[in-house]
């Protein structure tokens, strides 16, 4: 049965420290995505990965919605082109409805807030709360830490052998769109 996937949530990093593939694999991705007509749901921030995929998706003609927490947007930490942006009360309200309004999540290489969040939504789908896709971006081998320690809370009877269909793996971005229609 084919899913109908309207919207993805992109969770990834607003840093601009990082190295230059991490930005090219994040235009990939989001002219892929724009191109196809999904529309993208992310952290509203102007920065980083973040802003390339909001800018990128919105050259591509993509429908970019922001969400972004009331203090971020007082710092001006909101992606000023971004037309759709919600400004939500705390990081929890954020999470919530990244998943709410979204039909998969992807992972691009982020930080602390980008595990968080990918980890948030992981449990949630360990627990039935929602059946998205989980597609895991692993550029240039950014997350093989990340999952052996999946693996090994799966060895050691932390989570079920059955766990491991919550998450899919890739490390091309061109190949997203198959990732998430063949996403368990």
């Amino acid at each position: 049965m084919k899913k109908t996937i309207n919207t993805v949530c992109i969770y990834c990093a607003s840093s601009n420290q990082i190295p230059q593939k991490y930005f090219e694999a994040a235009k990939q991705l989001a002219r892929i995505v724009a191109g196809a007509g999904i529309h993208i749901v992310y952290g509203g921030g102007g920065s980083g990965l973040m802003g390339q995929v909001a800018t990128t998706a919105m050259e591509h003609g993509g429908k970019v919605i922001g969400i972004i927490p009331a203090f971020m947007k007082a710092a001006n930490w909101d992606h000023p082109e971004v037309q759709h942006m919600h400004v939500v009360a705390d990081m929890h309200e954020r999470k919530r409805k990244f998943i709410e309004q979204s039909d998969a999540i992807i992972a691009l290489p982020g930080g602390c807030g980008t595990f968080e969040e990918l980890f948030e939504a992981i449990t949630l789908k360990q627990l039935g709360r929602h059946t998205h896709p989980i597609i895991i971006v692993n550029v240039d081998g950014y997350y093989d830490a990340l999952l052996m320690m999946l693996s090994k809370a799966v060895e050691d009877k932390f989570m079920g052998e059955h766990h491991r269909d919550c998450w899919s793996v890739i490390t091309d971005p061109t190949t997203i769109l198959e990732a998430i229609e063949n996403a368990p």
